[in-house]
Order: C-alpha cells, then structure tokens, then sequence
C-alpha cells in the first residue's frame, strides 16, 4: 500500500506559517504580475506621447520576459541558500523602485530600465514564493500556484486601464499605488517566520541551470508545449491585444485596451474552480481543445471585424489558458520534492516567460514589416493552435509518476 513519508528537512517554520502565510505569498504572485500587466493600457498613451511604433511596444514587453528568465534561472534557487524571507524582501524592494521608475519615466528607455528591474524581481522570487506555498500545503498551494499568476495579470490590466480612463495623473497613480501595495506586503514578510531553511553552495547555484529531476523530465516535455502556448497567448493579450481591440471597437478607452487580457486572466483564473478535481491529463487535453477552439473564432472575430466576436473568441481561450496551465501545473509539480520545488517551479516559469516574450517581439515585427496589425494576429492564432496540438499524441502515452513523498511498503 501507500504511505506518507513527510520529508524531514521541510522547515517547520513554513507549516507554522498557515493559510495567513499562503495568502500572503500568493498576494505577492498577484501583486508583481499585476504591476507587470499595468503598463499595458498605457502604451497607446506613451506610443502617441513618445512616438513609437508596436516594434517598440513589444520589444519594451519582452525586455520584461527576457530578464524574468535570466533571474529565473540565475536567482531562482538562490532562497535555498539565503532563505525566502531576505530573497523575497529584497525583490519587494526592487520592485518598489521600478514602480518609481514607471512614475516619473521620461522615454523608452526609462520604460526598459523598470522593466529590467521588475524581471529581476520577479524572477528572483516566483521559484521561492511558489515552493513556500506548497511547502505549506500541497493541494492548496498547487492550486495557488496555477491560479495565482492569471489573477494578477489581470487585475493589473484592468485596474490600470480603470486609473487611466477615470483618474487624473495616470501614468504616476497607478505606480504610486503598486508601491503602497508593496509596502505592505514587506510588512507582511519581516513579520512571518523565514519560509526556508540555509544550505551553503550560494556560489554555485547561480550558475545558470534548469533544475529538472530525472523522473519529471518526460512529464514536463510533454507539457511544455501547451504551457508556452497559454503563455503565448497572454504575451499576445498584453502586447498587441489592446491596439486590436482599439481597431475591432473604434474607441480609444484605456479600459477597452485592458479588458482583452483582463478577461483571458480572470476567465483562465475562475476555471481553477469547477475544474478542481478533473484529472491533470483530462484538463489538459480541455484546455488544448479550447485553445483551439479560441484562437479560430479570434480568426473569425477578425474577419468579420467583431469586438464582440473578439471578446466571445477571448472568453474561450481563457477557458483554454486555465485548463491548460492548471493541468500543466498538477502533472509536474506535486511529483517534485521538498528540495526540488523551487528549481522545478523556477523551469516551469522559464517555458511560461519564453512563450510570453518571443512571440509577442515577433508578432511586433509583423505588424511594421508584414501585414499589419490583422495579419499578424491572424498568423499568432494559427501559431498557438499548431503549437496547442503539438502534445496530443505525448499525452495519450503518459505515465504519471509517483508523487514525491510517497513510497511502496508492504502490506
């Protein structure tokens, strides 16, 4: 039969930390997504302010991605050597300043200096805070980890483009509130406990290296496609959406511009709900067939020029976007050990930044040197349903390995 076997360097002072601990950590997920999400709505604003064309719109989005990945794999194992609490004040921190930045930003180049320093911060912690949620609780924090990030893009979307619409100085307001919104939350952490224990090898664990144990190797290639394909699809939402969505309505809103990613966020985000107990390789065959299924009615929105169609096509992948990122999610890492978690997480956000930033750059590309804005979104579908449907034939032949912790003994 089965038995429990609790790893005995899981630090105490994590469990000890609760469902007050859990929350805070996943509010920190959704904070520095939302902050990476609220330029956003205000790159029509900086474009017509700074005169730059979606080449620089997208390449100031990818900057973003890029250093997310090098922190990633750079940073992303270094809370187990520094512990989780110096790890995650210090990226609170950076990300306060890069809100600073954003406020009194003058050009592009200020706008590429805050996203450097959000990418550093990010990257530095998404590997501690996801490990210290799971180290709290497993089930709860692998549903915190899949639901988390999506929740945050949008709310930052949405608030953001809310602020510019409605509220006077909107290029500063929101900024200043993220950095209140920081603040707090490093309150938050000086307060708890330290979330990981110390191990020497500081040095050597920033050599750059995707931490992927044997036994998940199979599974996360299997999985990686439809991982970069959701994360594609919010690269597509968060760079070149709102233009299209400019285009498809004939209004100039900054909220309109926001709301295309803020619905793909918090559809993919609520479907972590009702599809809790569906079986990882069942919700990730869902969200294949609904990313599908999206991104042609996108197509058919385009064609037809429909806002609403555009928006039907966006609730459908965002449907697609959770079921497949949440099934992702649940097939690689609950089979990872204690000391495994934050490598592992820390490999699963590289293939997440990957699929948010090089396509979007590409896409940019297209809209100056192809067809324009129609064109590429057209041929930006057509690359997320092959790349959806690549893992059809890997899934039906995947073996789920035993979860970590677990161990055959006699009956």
């Amino acid at each position: 039969m089965k038995t429990t076997t609790p790893p005995s360097d899981v630090p105490l002072t994590v469990r000890r930390t609760g469902g007050a601990g859990l929350a805070l950590f996943a509010s920190i997920i959704v904070s520095f997504l939302a902050a990476s999400s609220a330029p956003t709505p205000l790159y029509a604003l900086y474009a017509a302010r700074w005169h730059f064309s979606p080449i620089t719109t997208t390449v100031v989005f990818g900057v973003y991605a890029v250093v997310v990945l090098a922190a990633l794999l750079v940073l992303g194992r270094a809370s187990g050597h520094l512990g989780s609490k110096p790890v995650l004040l210090t990226a609170l921190t950076l990300q306060a300043i890069a809100m600073a930045v954003f406020s009194e930003a003058g050009g592009i180049g200020a706008l590429i200096a805050g996203r450097v320093l959000q990418g550093i911060a990010t990257g530095s912690a998404l590997g501690a805070l996801g490990a210290a949620m799971l180290d709290i609780d497993r089930e709860r924090g692998t549903h915190a980890n899949a639901i988390a990030p999506g929740l945050g893009s949008g709310v930052g979307a949405l608030v953001s483009g809310l602020v510019v619409q409605y509220l006077p100085a909107p290029t500063h307001l929101v900024y200043l509130v993220f950095i209140g919104v920081f603040a707090l939350q490093a309150a938050g952490v000086a307060a708890l406990p330290d979330t990981g224990t110390r191990a020497p090898g500081l040095r050597s664990s920033l050599l750059p290296e995707l931490a992927v144990p044997r036994h998940l190797r199979a599974p996360l290639l299997t999985v990686a496609p439809v991982i970069f394909a959701v994360w594609s699809l919010g690269g597509f939402y968060g760079s070149l959406a709102p233009a299209l969505a400019h285009e498809l309505s004939g209004s100039g809103s900054a909220v309109t511009g926001g709301l295309g990613l803020f619905v793909l966020t918090m559809v993919s985000s609520t479907t972590a709900v009702p599809l809790a107990r569906t079986p990882p390789r069942a919700l990730m065959l869902y969200g294949i067939t609904l990313l599908v299924v999206g991104s042609l009615l996108t197509l058919a929105a385009v064609k037809l020029s429909s806002f609403a169609g555009f928006f039907a096509a966006t609730f459908v992948s965002g449907v697609g976007f959770g079921a497949g990122f949440q099934g992702g999610m649940r097939t690689i890492v609950p089979l990872a050990a204690e000391h495994e978690r934050a490598g592992v997480l820390s490999t699963v956000y590289v293939i997440c930044y990957l699929g948010m930033g090089l396509p979007a750059v590409i896409a940019g590309i297209l809209v100056v040197h192809g067809g324009g804005l129609t064109a590429a979104t057209r041929d930006y579908a057509w690359f997320v349903v092959a790349l959806a449907l690549t893992p059809l034939i890997a899934l039906s032949r995947l073996k789920t390995p035993t979860p970590a912790g677990y161990q055959d003994t006699p009956d």
